[in-house]
């Protein structure tokens, strides 16, 4: 595949640029990598309404583009061969349900598919509670199914990452952004991505600001409700410091981008290798799909971890093939991969927009541009 040319270069960065200028946010970040190697690294505007220049290293609170890192540290414990996809969860973690009842088969697998039927807790809505690790668990172990097990396909958006990291933390014995750094971050050279941001590290994080959607752009069924009040509690310090591995992870598009490369080539970049080809495979075949998600009312496709491409709501661009995956973040992030191709596309911004329609239409013109301009080489 030809690498960018300066003309495709500029007409990427122009699009870039006009996003800024006419609002869509305050400040974004762009990167992607081909066939390993960095081709595009973008940034730009203010870090908040009133904050200073967006650079390649600002960080940025990336939603539910956190979750394929948490999922990446459960996938490597399965390379380790400390526990398996159909596992119960309660093998690894007895206090997760009685033995006997529904919960108690649910599996590993369903935890990643998000078929798993625990798709909300009580815990959505606290995020007073969400520093608290010890009794965010309890509150798992307490909370009930939704629905009846592996009946219905629904985003699990803040109860998937606490499953996820439990079960890193029962079989690894370490916490799962110790995990994450350890398995994932540190061996790709990611310095400036964390989930959560600990005690040692400045609070430094772009300013989330949440816009007002464009009157009926929308289904106004979709989505995870008003984007400006969800973003709210993830502009404060004490949740920047929490462990949420659904949707506090702290990082860049430049970090994000290369841990797509890396899963674009298989699980190994520059010589590093962080999962299995076989792990990779899991994670990104397709697992569980719906035309109508119980969460976001919307069709959507699953991985083990990731979404999948092949719908008309991806937010991986209008002429992306089914085999693309990656994940998005409440209005504002995404990242994906295609590994036919080997591109690896990261697009991060701090202005949180409706999900439904807005944000897949600006990260659908960005991807759309980067694959125009690498198929035709100009």
């Amino acid at each position: 595949m030809s690498r960018l040319a300066p003309a495709a270069r500029e007409r990427i960065a122009a699009l870039f640029d006009r996003h800024l200028e006419v609002g869509l946010h305050h400040g974004a970040q762009l990167a992607v990598f081909v066939d390993g190697e960095q081709v595009l690294d973008l940034a730009g505007g203010t870090t908040g309404p009133d904050g200073g220049e967006t650079t390649p290293e600002t960080r940025h609170v990336l939603f539910s583009s956190t979750k394929p890192y948490a999922a990446a540290a459960l996938h490597a414990l399965v390379d380790d061969g400390a526990l398996a996809y159909d596992d119960r969860v309660v093998d690894h973690w007895p206090g997760f349900a009685d033995e006997g009842s529904e919960k108690a088969a649910v599996t590993v697998r369903q935890v990643l598919s998000h078929t798993a039927g625990l798709q909300r807790s009580d815990l959505d809505d606290r995020p007073d509670l969400w520093p608290d690790w010890e009794r965010v668990i309890e509150g798992l172990e307490d909370a009930d199914l939704v629905s009846p097990l592996g009946e219905q396909v629904a985003y699990h958006a803040l109860t998937f990452g606490w499953l996820v990291g439990e079960l890193v933390r029962r079989v690894a014995g370490r916490r799962v952004e110790t995990v994450a750094a350890e398995r994932v971050f540190d061996p790709l050279g990611m310095a400036d991505t964390g989930i959560g941001l600990r005690e040692h590290e400045p609070d430094d994080v772009a300013t989330l600001v949440g816009f007002d959607a464009f009157d009926r752009c929308r289904d106004p069924d979709e989505g995870l409700g008003d984007n400006a009040a969800v973003a709210a509690p993830f502009n404060t310090e004490a949740i920047h410091r929490a462990v949420v591995p659904a949707a506090n992870g702290i990082g860049t598009a430049r970090d994000m981008a290369r841990f797509y490369a890396c899963l674009a080539n298989g699980g190994e970049l520059g010589g590093t290798r962080i999962l299995s080809s076989s792990a990779v495979d899991a994670m990104t075949a397709l697992e569980a799909e719906t035309d109508d998600d119980g969460t976001l009312s919307r069709p959507r496709r699953y991985g083990l971890g990731v979404y999948k491409g092949g719908t008309a709501a991806t937010p991986f661009g209008s002429l992306a093939p089914d085999r693309v995956f990656g994940h998005a973040g409440l209005g504002s992030s995404v990242g994906w991969a295609d590994p036919e191709t080997g591109v690896a596309l990261s697009y991060v911004t701090n202005g949180v927009r409706d999900g439904s329609y807005e944000h897949v239409a600006r990260v659908s013109a960005l991807a759309d541009a980067v694959r125009l301009a690498l198929s035709d080489g100009t």
